[in-house]
């Protein structure tokens, strides 16, 4: 029967190809769904800025002392910080470098990237970023570390907290 003379059969059509994925990691979400980590990342910032903005550290008994400086009396990178928010919080930034300026320079680091990260969620873009190099992550433990060589000694003293 399937001699020479017998029909081709003809070619059936191609079943229909499923659409393509969304270009980006988020483009096919929600912008609710999309912008839920960043809102919910602001919310924990603005909550724990205004509890410290509520509870002054600056009266003690309230948060518990800095380990380093209670048993050693040398100011950690972080000594000062919550002085510095509880500043901030208040919109006197004077006394917030006072306190603590890396700190000060740290929210406003944390604000910038904080930004950069809704907008890019907003557009369904993709939002993990670069991560730091090496030398980056060097370069800042180097300067913390100066940070607090330099406040510790007897002419950094406009440093302490």
């Amino acid at each position: 029967m399937g001699g020479v003379n017998a029909p081709v059969a003809a070619p059936r059509p191609a079943a229909p190809r499923p659409p393509a994925p969304p270009a980006g990691r988020g483009r096919g979400r929600r912008p609710l769904r999309r912008l839920a980590a960043p809102l919910g990342t602001a919310a924990a910032a603005v909550a724990a800025f205004g509890y410290v903005g509520a509870v002054d550290p600056n009266h003690p008994g309230h948060y518990p002392v800095c380990p380093l400086l209670h048993l050693t009396g040398i100011f950690c990178p972080a000594c000062g910080g919550l002085r510095s928010a509880h500043a901030v919080a208040h919109g006197e930034l004077s006394a917030a470098l006072g306190a603590n300026a890396v700190a000060v320079l740290g929210y406003a680091a944390c604000a910038v990237f904080w930004v950069v990260w809704t907008v890019r969620a907003a557009r369904g873009l993709p939002t993990a970023g670069p991560c730091p190099r090496p030398v980056h992550r060097w370069a800042l433990t180097a300067l913390l570390t100066l940070f607090t060589l330099v406040r510790n000694l007897p002419f950094g003293a406009f440093l302490h907290p």
